[in-house]
């Protein structure tokens, strides 16, 4: 196991190449650039110009890539184009709010996808079974935006039960991370429910009930423990989706976090704040997914023995 995580880290290094080198080349094809954004269109040519120079902008493009990847390869992601700020500075002081949001909305997506799979699962057919699943076409048929708007709306302007904007306390990420994690629960509770289903029908299930052993514990530590290898590779695969959520979400709610900080960034073409929030966000979903493949040997030992 330990040669297959340090296989997983060292592959992280050129995914990460790949990824920098790809929004690199996008932000170096846009229309615009960065001079004209911090001085202004009515700005003279010759301040725009010299101030390009300034920045390297005028250099080739493999040029820039290489500079900025000497930089980055020793922790040094550049000063902000906008501000002025060290961008590793900037990330680290909006990332807790990202890491919060995404934490809270992947509990959600996993605790409640599960918890209704799994009853929709025992009751088949039932109207707990119906219920759940009308709620889970109501989640994957609502995108984020609408459903934070919706939230927004009905829990804030008209109940005024909770807050709509800022992360002030724990009651200010409830909102956010129910909009945020409402489509991943939905597609984490499909998954249980088919996952679950297909185990129930096993040999060994009804050797467990044929015993006379409780139906939760036939339930719960015979059924459950391998039905979940399926949504741990679904509850992967979303954690990049919420990652790539919160730049909408923390929009929408005013989340003082990495996503609505590259949005800005974006409308300022502050290039090395782009390319430092996007690098972070997807070594992040590299790292969770690198913790959920390790959490596959705890539930299942063909994987385990595979790396012994």
């Amino acid at each position: 196991m330990t040669k297959y995580i340090i296989r997983r880290l060292l592959f992280m290094i050129p995914t990460l190449l790949g990824v920098s080198f790809i929004i690199f080349g996008l932000l170096y094809l846009t229309p615009g650039d960065a001079a004209t954004a911090k001085l202004g269109q009515n700005a003279p040519k010759e301040a725009v110009e010299a101030y390009r120079e300034e920045l390297g902008l005028n250099d080739p493009f493999l040029v820039q890539y290489g500079n900025y990847m000497k930089g980055a390869l020793t922790g040094d992601l550049g000063k902000s184009y906008a501000s002025g700020a060290d961008v590793a500075d900037t990330l680290a002081e909006y990332f807790p709010a990202t890491l919060k949001l995404t934490a809270f909305s992947l509990a959600i997506a996993v605790i409640f996808g599960i918890l209704f799979g799994i009853l929709s699962a025992v009751y088949k057919y039932s109207w707990i079974d119906k219920i759940s699943m009308f709620i889970g076409m109501i989640g994957l048929s609502m995108p984020i935006f609408w459903s934070g708007i919706l939230f927004i709306l009905l829990f804030s302007v008209k109940l005024r039960w909770l807050p709509s904007s800022g992360l002030y306390s724990f009651k200010h990420l409830i909102l956010p991370g129910f909009a945020l994690g409402f489509q991943s629960m939905a597609v984490i509770m499909r998954q249980t429910r088919s996952s679950m289903l297909e185990v129930l029908g096993k040999d060994y299930i009804r050797t467990a009930r044929s015993k006379g052993l409780r139906e939760w514990y036939v339930i719960v530590v015979h059924a459950l423990k391998n039905a979940m290898i399926p949504v741990l590779t679904s509850a992967g695969l979303l954690t990049g989706a919420l990652l790539g959520g919160s730049v909408l979400t923390e929009t929408i709610f005013s989340i003082p976090g990495i996503g609505r900080h590259m949005v800005q960034s974006i409308g300022a073409r502050d290039y090395p704040m782009i390319l430092g929030a996007v690098l972070l966000i997807s070594f992040s979903y590299c790292v969770l997914n690198l913790a959920i493949d390790i959490l596959y040997g705890f539930l299942d030992p063909r994987v385990r023995s595979q790396y012994e």
